[in-house]
């Protein structure tokens, strides 16, 4: 396979500190160059206009193999967006070399280039030509331009007239349908509604898919976990990861987290001393680990310490499952079937309960333990939370690389109603259509 792109030792310095004197003329450039050194001199070893130095890059190596997408991750102000700017020649590099083979196109910041006192349509052959397309090509592509931005009745209308979903689906439209070999993306893909991440989001699969090669800087992980095959982590301006994208996401967003464990050890126990006391209570993943983020695509077990001086058959333990939108779920340890209850021994008790894989959305989540006698009194009311995170891994759907909204996130059967209700049960055993009754008239 050959090399789309090679970076070697990229570094990039800029200067903090010195103010910069505009030249009015080119008499004044030349002026200013010519006394520059004795200007120097004069200044020697004085504090004023102290100059210090910022490295956004420094020392980057990695080489981009044709027909790979990669995605570029890390905090802001890592470096991710200098990198695309050097890679386009927006700005020099203070060190290092770049080699690019092929024809290079750049979606850098949706919208760069628009015209306000021009009408949509003219804007999309003026932000076409400036992102590299020929005017033939714009041509060509552009029905597909209007369909894709659906804004067609409005295309003769200046811009400056369009609300910002407008502005943002044309803007979009023309980006993404630039025809390079090599395709550099700045973190467009968080522009619009929901509805619209998703048809951006299944245009941007379609180029990864094309074979072209493709860069792509963002935050949002669930779009670089499908679109990209390798990710790059840049810290500080420096790679500290290189490999499978599945792999260094999760390692970045649990460095992220910075997770100490989900685990409350309470300074004192909850509860009354005469009946029962909480002590702690942890989440875990299948494995038996408390640090986080937790997989969606796994179990989560939720572990509860009870200390019962007092047996009483009436006795209530259990949780709230809160998010930031409110509760999303309660459950007790009776629950089920009474022959089916956990007995609470007098003594120390750990009771254990599975949140089953492929129920929750991504996000952060609290847990409040809960205990009480039922139908009598409260004896712990969700007064302590321990909070832990999600990442969202169990759906394969293209379109969920955009978070859907709402805590729970499970994966329903779904089938085409032909018949009576009968063969409902069939569903999860065969995966194909489902029957259903017909609704009344």
């Amino acid at each position: 396979m050959s090399t789309a792109i090679s970076i070697s030792g990229i570094g990039k310095r800029y200067m903090i500190g010195a103010t910069q004197k505009r030249n009015d003329t080119l008499r004044d450039a030349i002026t200013s160059a010519a006394t520059a050194p004795f200007r120097r001199l004069r200044h020697a070893g004085s504090s004023t206009g102290h100059v210090s130095y910022m490295w956004a890059l420094k020392d980057v190596s990695f080489d981009v193999e044709a027909g790979q997408v990669i995605g570029i991750i890390g905090r802001n102000g890592a470096g991710k967006s200098t990198l695309l700017k050097v890679l386009t020649r927006i700005t020099q590099p203070t060190a290092g070399r770049v080699e690019i083979h092929g024809r290079v196109g750049s979606l850098l910041e949706v919208g760069t280039g628009f015209h306000q006192e021009l009408s949509g349509r003219e804007n999309i052959y003026l932000n076409g030509a400036i992102l590299g397309m020929t005017r033939t090509e714009i041509g060509r592509k552009f029905d597909d331009i209007v369909e894709f931005s659906e804004i067609s009745e409005f295309l003769d209308t200046p811009v400056k007239r369009y609300s910002t979903g407008m502005y943002v689906r044309l803007a979009f439209a023309v980006a993404a349908h630039l025809d390079p070999e090599i395709l550099l993306v700045d973190e467009v893909l968080s522009v619009g509604d929901v509805a619209f991440q998703r048809k951006c989001l299944g245009q941007m699969g379609e180029i990864a898919g094309s074979g072209r090669t493709v860069l792509l800087v963002s935050h949002n992980m669930g779009a670089v976990r499908g679109l990209c095959t390798r990710v790059v982590e840049i810290e500080g301006g420096h790679p500290v990861a290189d490999g499978r994208a599945e792999e260094v996401v999760n390692n970045y967003i649990a460095k992220q987290l910075q997770a100490e464990g989900a685990v409350l050890n309470l300074p004192r126990p909850l509860g009354r001393s005469d009946e029962l006391v909480i002590t702690a209570v942890r989440v875990l993943d299948d494995q038996g680990k408390t640090v986080g983020p937790f997989h969606s695509s796994r179990p989560i077990v939720v572990e509860i310490d009870v200390d019962v001086a007092r047996g009483n058959a009436a006795y209530q333990v259990g949780f709230d499952l809160l998010s930031g939108g409110g509760l999303v779920l309660r459950t007790w340890h009776t629950d089920g079937p009474p022959d089916a209850w956990p007995q609470l021994a007098v003594g120390h008790n750990t009771l254990r309960s599975v949140i089953p894989a492929g129920l929750l959305n991504e996000g952060s989540y609290a847990l409040a333990p809960r205990a009480d006698v039922y139908r009598s009194h409260w004896i712990v009311n969700g007064d302590e939370a321990i909070w832990f995170d999600v990442v969202k891994d169990h759906l394969e759907s293209p379109f969920s690389w955009v978070k859907n909204p709402g805590p729970l996130a499970p994966v329903l059967d779904w089938g085409v109603a032909k018949g009576d209700a009968s063969d409902v049960g069939s569903l999860s055993e065969s995966g194909g259509d489902v029957t259903a009754p017909t609704p009344p008239r």
